[in-house]
């Protein structure tokens, strides 16, 4: 079972990359790579990247502030400074394997502070479904404020929602929610005929605990508030690579907010760090701003670079943080 396992997250890995890649190939095939090197060196205004630094880190480090206040009504205090470290080192790790970092980040607050992973699970499920809907309610007034653009994106990349939709029927709808519901009983009684029954239903609970725990925080505003530093901070971080060149330098704040949403649903892709997709879906945009082709694709390639780059460096500080930070409780709980 565990060499099965181990097979199934590698072939995920592979997966993932091989996506990833393959849109990448796709984008840049017949590029000019050498012209990078004369656009990083001589053409790129490197001071505006640097000044996207801060924000880079804060939106990071907001969010650490932010699980620390969504742990405290299910009776978990970990320090903030863990919970920080566990933020940076959970991005770095997803480079490697997407998604992983949401498991990481737990571990991390089991090991060093002994934080339950099943609640500290749960609460990453809110924290996520707070922030999808978040970028969900900002997606959709910026395409009511943006819709002729959305409109040419969708007919250049074949994305036709309404054609999608109308290939489910009524009946269709029904026939899922029936298999859906059933498939959950089939999996419930298998659970309930083996002995981890009782371990998975502590860990469900745990996880439900933490979905709960939002209800009950201490501190609502500075919750709220610090959400909306979180998203505010990745659009700055975004934003002022614009200035970092000619082409994209005087596109202004409407040009950045659609192709900074439309990114942030691209990395719902399962590639690193949103590697092809998130490329794919800026570019696209862009051209439909008048950035010329080679422009668009210098921009997402160093932005995307550079940013990458970031992230692997708040990692591996984290990494070493860590490294020196010492065990507060032990291992006690499940």
């Amino acid at each position: 079972m565990q060499f099965k396992k181990i097979i199934n997250d590698s072939l995920k890995v592979a997966l993932s990359l091989l996506l990833g890649g393959l849109i990448l190939y796709w984008m840049y095939r017949g590029f000019d790579f050498r012209q990078v090197e004369r656009v990083l060196l001589h053409e790129m205004n490197w001071t505006w990247m640097l000044l996207s630094f801060p924000f880079g880190i804060l939106a990071q480090a907001f969010r650490g502030w932010r699980w620390h206040l969504t742990l405290e009504p299910v009776g978990e205090h970990p320090r903030t400074s863990t919970s920080v470290y566990s933020i940076f080192l959970s991005y770095a790790v997803s480079l490697v394997v997407p998604r992983i970092g949401e498991f990481a980040r737990c571990g991390v607050l089991r090991r060093y502070d002994g934080v339950s992973f099943p609640k500290a699970l749960g609460t990453v499920v809110v924290e996520r479904a707070i922030d999808s809907a978040l970028v969900m309610g900002i997606a959709v007034v910026t395409m009511l404020c943006q819709f002729s653009v959305f409109n040419t994106f969708f007919d250049r990349t074949g994305t036709n929602i309404g054609a999608i939709l109308a290939g489910f029927t009524t009946t269709g709808y029904i026939v899922t929610a029936v298999c859906g519901l059933a498939v959950c009983l089939l999996a419930w009684y298998i659970m309930r005929r083996f002995a981890i029954y009782n371990k998975v239903k502590a860990t469900v609970q745990g996880i439900w605990q933490g979905i709960m725990s939002i209800r009950n925080v201490k501190r609502p505003v500075r919750f709220i508030v610090f959400t909306l530093a979180i998203w505010a901070c990745y659009f700055l971080h975004y934003y002022l690579t614009f200035f970092c060149f000619d082409s994209t330098s005087g596109l202004g704040l409407s040009c950045a907010m659609v192709t900074f949403i439309v990114g942030s649903i691209a990395v719902i892709v399962p590639t690193p760090n949103g590697a092809g997709p998130w490329h794919f879906a800026v570019k696209t945009m862009l051209l439909l701003y008048g950035v010329g082709d080679t422009d668009a694709l210098n921009f997402v390639l160093i932005v995307h670079s550079v940013q990458t780059l970031l992230v692997v460096g708040m990692g591996v500080w984290a990494w070493v943080a860590l490294s020196f930070t010492r065990k507060r409780i032990a291992q006690q709980q499940p």
